[in-house]
């Protein structure tokens, strides 16, 4: 018997990197076109924020709701955890997050946010291109409201826009961002498992959504 310090974590691994990203190119197959059209959209939300228009905040988590949980159970629970029985936790944070979306659309002051804005695009724009980066086929690529890190990663830069002035919406926001960045770094660490490169990419939003959280002077709060 192998003595136990010569695995690698690659060895605990129950599928092969192929076998991985193959699930993403079956599940944009049978999701055709859904994950172009979420892409476009978050980034007609990106430029409303931005542009401080007051229906956009109530639209992006009814948004986010939706593809949160299509992401929960369309692909992590169907797809993802036959092969990896860890990633329950993976569906567990995106169903959580589905949850809490509704509960802050009623309660955020828009302040456009660079950092925020950032996000977005790599959600949107930069995400769908890794896999051609990786020098995999484009039908891999992963998009918002198919795969989890594009759309952890675009619900980080919605939030990133949005003050809370109640204790109530405060805490759901912190709650929100918390998920966010645990799915990122769940993702990165399977992805470092794999010994993929692409792992950087999820620590990096994760980094740059609780860097920026962290840097943010709160609104005054009003009783909830």
């Amino acid at each position: 018997m192998s003595e136990w310090w010569t695995y690698r974590p690659a060895d605990f691994l129950m599928f092969a990197p192929d076998t991985y990203w193959r699930l993403f190119e079956l599940h944009n197959a049978a999701w055709w076109p859904l994950g172009l059209l979420a892409n476009a959209l978050v980034i007609v939300l990106a430029v409303a924020l931005w542009r401080g228009e007051t229906l956009a905040p109530r639209l992006a988590a009814g948004l986010m709701a939706v593809l949160s949980a299509t992401v929960a159970w369309g692909f992590v629970w169907q797809h993802y955890v036959p092969i990896n029985w860890g990633a329950q936790l993976l569906a567990g944070l995106f169903a959580m997050a589905a949850l809490g979306w509704p509960l802050l659309a009623g309660d955020v002051t828009l302040r456009p946010a660079r950092a925020g804005l950032l996000l977005l695009l790599m959600a949107a724009l930069s995400w769908p291109l890794m896999a051609w980066a990786g020098e995999r086929a484009l039908t891999h690529a992963e998009l918002i409201g198919l795969a989890p890190d594009p759309t952890a990663v675009a619900g980080l830069g919605l939030l990133l826009h949005w003050r809370c002035a109640t204790a109530r919406g405060h805490l759901v926001w912190w709650t929100l961002l918390v998920l966010g960045v645990l799915a990122c770094l769940v993702s990165a660490t399977t992805l470092a498992t794999m010994q993929d490169p692409q792992a950087m990419a999820p620590m990096a939003a994760a980094a740059i959504a609780m860097g920026a959280a962290l840097a943010r002077r709160p609104l005054r709060q009003s009783r909830p």
